[in-house]
């Protein structure tokens, strides 16, 4: 048996076909881009004080990787000595992970960059990471209580 011309599979045309196949490429390029999140997860600090980095080992001008108790990701960072920040490692703009960067925290999803205290200073996030009020006790930064 012979389609009509034009017609293919069955009796549907090559442009449906091509046209299915179309939006099946640009559902997976666009789920491969989004973490599936909007950026405005607000991380919970714990009810009890807890350790989160020795101060000697996070660089001054810089940021190191830290985990919360519970498991939330967050980012120490000294931008002058003994001035301690602790942020939400949650991107703004999308919910991707921030990482240290060169001076600066970066996220590497879409471009993104944080200064030190979590301000914005590159897009596309348009919002400062979320900060945990932190201290520094007998040479460890201290989250919660």
């Amino acid at each position: 048996m012979t389609e009509p011309a034009g017609t293919c599979c069955g009796g549907v045309s090559r442009r449906a076909v091509l046209a299915g196949a179309g939006a099946g490429a640009t559902a997976v390029v666009l789920a491969a881009c989004s973490p599936g999140g909007t950026g405005d997860v607000q991380i919970t600090p714990p009810a009890t004080a807890a350790s989160v980095a020795q101060l000697s080992d996070v660089p001054v001008g810089g940021a190191v990787a830290a985990t919360l108790p519970g498991g939330a990701q967050i980012l120490v960072t000294q931008p002058a000595a003994g001035q301690v920040h602790v942020l939400s490692a949650i991107c703004t703009h999308m919910g991707c992970g921030v990482v240290p960067g060169r001076g600066d925290l970066e996220c590497p999803c879409h471009g993104s960059t944080f200064d030190l205290e979590g301000k914005v200073t590159h897009g596309p996030a348009k919002k400062p990471l979320q900060e945990l009020k932190a201290a520094v006790q007998d040479g460890q930064v201290v989250v919660g209580g």
